[in-house]
């Protein structure tokens, strides 16, 4: 089977080569998150999406290098201008912590120094990756054994620093009268090709794309900055241009081509990031390495809205993963709800889909136990799941069609009644069922979460343990037990629910 990828550059969907197609290695890089303040649901709808992508092509055999980035310094805090406007990030970050711990409002254990934006970038990043680990992106995992997988720019100023030098050697790049490093935008004829901007159109100014206010110091208005001389910034670096920090541009292409090498397969990023942040990467990468491509493909996820509305703290719609689980969400239904709706369409969070994605994999929940419980009963070699496994896949090398595999998937775990006891046929065995099942949710990622258990989610054998207790009081006429265990399953979040066939219960999402 082969993977059909939207490729942005190309606005075609194209079947998916690596560069190295004989060996199946994949090098893919991911644009992580700025570490000023928590991550929220609609950061970790591209990463999670990215995940997907990664997971969908180890299912088929290849070999994922993946890099993501955690961006520690020169991200401002308008980032829809090339040059970036506004205020350092991190400096933002370093005044909210100073007004916080003034106030008497840091949280209890939180110990940040306030001028100290090293610490507080560190702070956000534990945080990043716990949220990570909790949703299951395995990037974490290889940076556990590899920390160079998830770089800092604060890591690479000397090679930044070096990337800087070639391009102004080469007159791709020049120092300004105001003695910040501008980018040539029409030393590179390709500029414009994945956003769809021409040169013409920026230099105008539309949309607010340009910094109108360099443009006296600028050959160009549409130029970008690689390097600033800022003696003031909280964050800064000798250069051969003085004291400064690097623009944030440089610094995802200077860290890829340092891990990745001068040209890669795949690079990602919310649908954001494709002007400015990766145009400019590709100009400034293609400059320096003379490549024809910087990423061969590109895979952007569009937005996310929640309750048909963009995010916002004063709407009350804001949430960071913390925020869910605070309200009784698992990590396993956030990412599922997160992953269902096609990257390239606007997904639509609310707590109904997240409370329907919670009892779908209840279900799946289920019928792995039910399967397990009946691993060595013989079944037809094909059964529903190894046929859906098919499906699924099928759907995955459609353009990441995950709601289409879902589909599949749903319909294999339809066929069986969990009430009953297989009736032994066939020469293979149910082993073979729960091996799709699991491949299959090798890609989707929940079923681990919900054995993982941790924080903010429910002990899977706890309650079915308390469920069993409950179930041998009602038998023995204990019936205030019975009520005791119930109330302890509320306590717990869960609620359960009394059938013909048994009884189920399901997470209480409020």
């Amino acid at each position: 089977m082969q993977l059909k990828l939207h490729n942005t550059l190309t606005k075609q969907t194209e079947v998916f080569t690596p560069l190295d197609p004989e060996n199946k290695v994949v090098s893919f890089y991911t644009c992580g998150p700025t570490v000023y303040d928590f991550a929220h649901i609609g950061n970790f709808r591209a990463f999670l999406n990215a995940d997907v992508l990664r997971r969908s092509l180890e299912l088929l055999g290849y070999k994922v290098n993946q890099v993501m980035n955690i961006t520690d310094v020169g991200h401002m805090t308008d980032d829809s201008v090339a040059d970036g406007g506004g205020e350092d990030k991190m400096e933002v970050a370093a005044a909210r912590f100073a007004e916080a711990k003034k106030s008497g409002e840091l949280p209890d254990g939180v110990s940040v120094n306030p001028n100290d934006p090293e610490a507080i970038a560190e702070f956000y990043t534990n945080a990043f990756m716990q949220d990570s680990e909790a949703l299951g992106m395995r990037i974490v995992g290889d940076a556990k054994q590899n920390p160079s997988l998830m770089p800092r720019p604060t890591q690479y100023i000397q090679e930044m620093i070096a990337t800087v030098e070639t391009l102004i050697a080469s007159d791709h790049a020049y120092v300004a009268s105001d003695g910040v490093v501008y980018f040539s935008v029409e030393t590179f004829d390709d500029y414009g090709k994945l956003s769809g901007n021409t040169v013409e159109t920026l230099r105008s100014g539309e949309g607010g794309r340009v910094d109108m206010a360099t443009q006296e110091v600028k050959r160009s208005p549409v130029d970008f900055m690689l390097w600033k001389p800022d003696a003031t910034h909280l964050m800064r670096w000798q250069s051969p241009w003085g004291e400064g920090y690097p623009g944030w541009h440089l610094e995802c292409s200077v860290m890829a081509n340092s891990l990745l090498g001068n040209e890669i397969d795949l690079h990602s990023g919310g649908e954001d990031n494709i002007f400015p942040h990766h145009e400019c990467e590709i100009a400034q990468s293609r400059c320096v390495t003379g490549c024809d491509a910087f990423s061969r493909y590109w895979f952007h996820t569009r937005f996310l809205l929640v309750d048909g509305s963009k995010m916002s703290k004063s709407k009350g719609n804001f949430y960071t993963l913390r925020d869910l689980l605070d309200k009784g969400a698992t990590a396993a239904a956030v990412r599922l709800e997160l992953i269902k709706t096609h990257y390239r369409s606007n997904a639509n969070f609310t707590m109904q889909g997240l409370k329907d994605s919670q009892r779908q994999i209840d279900r799946w929940r289920r019928l792995k136990d039910w399967l397990t419980a009946h691993r060595e009963v013989a079944s037809p070699e094909n059964g529903p799941l190894q046929i859906a496994r098919e499906q699924f896949v099928n759907a995955l090398c459609d353009d990441l069609n995950v709601s289409g595999a879902i589909g599949a998937l749903n319909e294999a775990v339809n066929v069986y009644a969990l009430d009953a006891e297989p009736e032994p046929k066939g020469a293979s065995t149910l082993q073979s069922e729960l091996d799709a099942l699991l491949e299959m949710d090798s890609v989707l990622g929940v079923l681990d979460l919900v054995a993982k258990g941790g924080s903010g989610d429910i002990n899977v054998e706890e309650v079915d343990a308390l469920i069993e207790a409950r179930l041998t009081a009602r038998q023995e006429k204990e019936w205030n037990r019975a009520d005791e265990i119930r109330d302890e399953l509320l306590k717990m979040g869960v609620a359960i629910k009394d059938g013909p066939t048994g009884t189920t219960w399901s997470r209480i999402v409020q």
